[in-house]
Order: C-alpha cells, then structure tokens, then sequence
C-alpha cells in the first residue's frame, strides 16, 4: 500500500465520484480507479459500494478512510522534521483567514515579517470560518485567523485583539444626525449584509435580534465583500456596520459616507489565533503572534468598555 492510494481513496470519499476525485488529484480516471483496486485486492476488502450514485464507502470502507487520513496527516510531519531548525525559521506556513479581516490586518505586518523571517514562505487563504476550521482538521493549514470562538478539541486559540463595530451611514440616512450610535438604533432591514456563512454577518444579526418590528428590506443584496457594501452605502443607500480596521486608515479623509462609531459599552469581535499542532512550527506561530500584535493599532489593544458579540 502507498500514500498515494491513501489519497486516492480519501479524494472518493470527500467527493464520491471516481472522475471528480481523479481530476482534483491530477490524474486519469483509469489511473485512480486501478490504484484503488490494487489497495481493495492487497487488503482483502471492497472499500467503495460501486453500485450506488454518488459512490459511498462500505462498512469496513469508512474505518480504513478514517486511518489513512490519520495516516496521511501523520506523513506530512516528516518534511516539517526534516525542515525544522531550532536556531532558525524556515518552510511554508499557510494561514486560513477571514475575508472581513484578511485585506485589513494582512497589510499591516506582512512586509515586517517577511524582513524578519525570510526563510519562511508565507501562503495565505481566505475562507469562511467553517472552511478554516475544516482544512485546519484535515491539517491542510497551520493556522488560521478567525473572529469566532471555537469548541474544536483539537484546536489550540490564542487572543489577538478586540475591534470595534462602527456604523458605516450614508449622507441621507436619518442616524447622521446623532454623535454616536447605539444598539437600539439598528434595524436589519436598513443594514447592508454579508451572504450566508460570513461570521460578521452573524454578529451584525445577533446584534440586531433584540430589536422588534423589522420592515422588509426594499433591496436584497448578497455579497461575500465587506468592500462592496462600503461602495453601495457611498452611493447614498443604507447603511452597513464594519469592523474598525476596515475604516481606520480613511476615518478622517472618507467624504462619501459617515462614519459613526457606538457609545460604550461599544460592540466589538475578538479575533483569534487558532492551530492544531502543538509542536514544531510552534516557534512559527508565536513569531507570526509576535509580528501581528506588534503592527495593530494602539486602539486595537484596548478593551475597555467593550462587549463581545459572538
């Protein structure tokens, strides 16, 4: 039995479709399904029911995709053993992120960490928190950066900074008129929306639950862009809420909307850190923690008088 049969069979189980799971691993139909077969006849056992559409695994199928992902995971450690320096840091280290954090955050210490660590090739994602999560359990990331809490056991979470919401108003909006806003002056159906999935989508919702008597929105837009809702409130529509840093560098210069920040207790999200191993890029990560919270904004360090929406 090799590797690559092991991969094999977890890519018809992930997808369970023979042509599928041979174009995403980058070989012929043929050549996967007489892989497949081969590690069947060596093992003694038909680890795909055939006769169903889509394929699923059989009984004692299931159990040996269950090791050989374990097994799969396990193999990648011995390129980090081989890479790891204890005097020096070097080799990828891909990052699953956010949408709503990553063009904000990433700017601000890239350039410094890259001069620091040159031996490290950084590779980022961006993805939905359920997507971090799940590639990081397949161990096909080292680490992501997500805006949630996590109950995974076998994800480690360190603290990064607490950012506020504001609310991103445009010039004909009735709440232009007040200093600050509050929870209670939010309504769903005025507030522009990220699509389903988005972790900011959840919390401006969970924000807003208490409020009663929604009207129905006059537009439905859906997008996975905090950046796309900025531009549809700076054509004069509505209103959007956005975490800080998404305005931070344009607070004092933004003429095509308002912005408006909320009084305290000031509604905020705790962005997180999170990795599955707890051993060798360990010094990565906390290099990676050290270059990050050594570049946020000295606004982002202070979590006085904030609540946590989560």
């Amino acid at each position: 039995m090799t590797l690559t049969q092991l991969s094999y069979i977890i890519a018809v189980d992930k997808y369970r479709h023979f042509a599928t799971a041979a174009e995403k691993s980058y070989v012929t139909q043929p050549t996967l399904s007489m892989q497949i077969h081969k590690l069947e006849d060596e093992l003694g056992v038909t680890i795909f029911d055939r006769s169903k559409s889509p394929v699923i695994p059989t009984e004692i199928g299931e159990k040996i995709i269950a090791q050989a992902k374990i097994i799969l995971n396990e193999s990648k450690q011995i390129s980090d053993i081989a890479n790891f320096k204890e005097d020096e840091l070097q080799g990828k280290f891909k990052v699953g992120i956010i949408p709503t954090i990553a063009p904000y955050l990433v700017p601000l210490f890239i350039r410094s960490f890259i001069k620091k660590y040159p031996n490290v090739d950084l590779i980022f994602e961006e993805l939905i928190t359920s997507e971090v999560l799940e590639k990081l359990g397949n161990d096909q990331l080292d680490a992501g950066i997500i805006a949630t809490p996590t109950e995974k056991s076998f994800i480690y979470t360190e603290d990064l900074y607490v950012e506020p919401f504001v609310g991103y108003l445009s010039h004909s909006h009735p709440l232009i008129e007040k200093e600050k806003l509050t929870i209670e002056d939010l309504d769903l159906a005025n507030i522009w929306l990220l699509s389903e999935g988005h972790c900011f989508r959840d919390q401006t919702v969970q924000l807003c639950k208490e409020i009663k008597d929604h009207k129905e929105p006059s537009v439905d837009f859906k997008s996975g862009n905090l950046e796309t809702l900025k531009r549809l409130v700076e054509q004069n529509f509505g209103m959007t809420l956005l975490p800080w840093t998404a305005i931070s560098e344009h607070k004092d210069s933004c003429s095509n909307a308002i912005i408006k920040e909320f009084e305290t207790p000031v509604p905020s999200r705790k962005v997180r850190l999170i990795y599955g191993r707890k051993h060798l890029k360990k010094t990565i990560i906390q290099a990676f923690k050290e270059s990050i919270c050594n570049s946020i904004p000295s606004e982002l360090k202070e979590g006085n008088e904030r609540v946590l929406i989560e």
